[in-house]
């Protein structure tokens, strides 16, 4: 009776140890999706910046479609390794759905069960995979000109043969409007853009 019992600590002991490990595996799974997901909303909103006095080009960033997916897990990649473990570019991949963009990511303990009394526990490693979410919260749409365009002005010939060596100003560009975001509505001045943050342009948040 008393070596059963001893038998049976030592497997709760190892179900402990495994317990544990996995916990951490689950920790490093997190933080590697969430990496993958926030570094993808980093590079969408750097490109946004780069074409923010180019109202046409603005969907594909604000919609999550122009960003390097293998940077974004590389970065899961390095999250992983800091949480002690690894994770192969094959562990992790990106695809549209109902919400977003989803960063799914799976990974393996550098660590394991360690010692054990357990005969073939010792070398056993924990896998862990997580799921990120990365969605869209702001829509842009160009409001309707409400001034007709201008009427073509054809120039009064004069009696001196030369031209006006002075050109014509272009106009300043006007404040873009027509973006929304969350449901706040923001003017962006092209003399001076001030821009939403990126965690008001998307949100990052893992699933199930």
């Amino acid at each position: 009776m008393i070596a059963g019992l001893l038998f049976l600590a030592f497997v709760y002991f190892v179900v402990a140890q495994a317990a544990v490990l996995r916990s951490g595996g689950q920790t490093a799974a997190d933080a590697a999706a969430l990496a993958a997901a926030q570094d993808a909303r980093r590079q969408l909103r750097d490109g946004w910046r780069a074409v923010i006095l180019d109202p046409d080009a603005w969907d594909r960033f604000l919609q999550g479609r122009e960003y390097d997916g293998g940077t974004a897990c590389e970065s899961a990649a390095q999250y992983a390794r800091d949480n002690g473990a690894t994770m192969s570019p094959s562990d992790c991949f990106d695809q549209s759905s109902e919400d977003g963009i989803e960063f799914r990511v799976r990974i393996t303990t550098t660590g394991t069960v360690g010692k054990s009394l357990v005969p073939g526990t010792e070398g056993e490693h924990a896998e862990a995979t997580a799921t990120a979410v990365l969605e869209p919260l702001c829509s842009f749409h160009a409001p309707d000109p409400t001034l007709p365009p201008p009427t073509p002005v054809t120039p009064t010939p004069t009696d001196s043969a030369t031209p006006d060596p002075t050109p014509t100003p272009s106009p300043e560009p006007g404040p873009i409007t027509g973006l929304v975001c969350d449901d706040v509505e923001w003017t962006i001045d092209p003399e001076d853009p001030q821009l939403p943050d990126a965690a008001a342009l998307f949100t990052v948040r893992l699933v199930d």
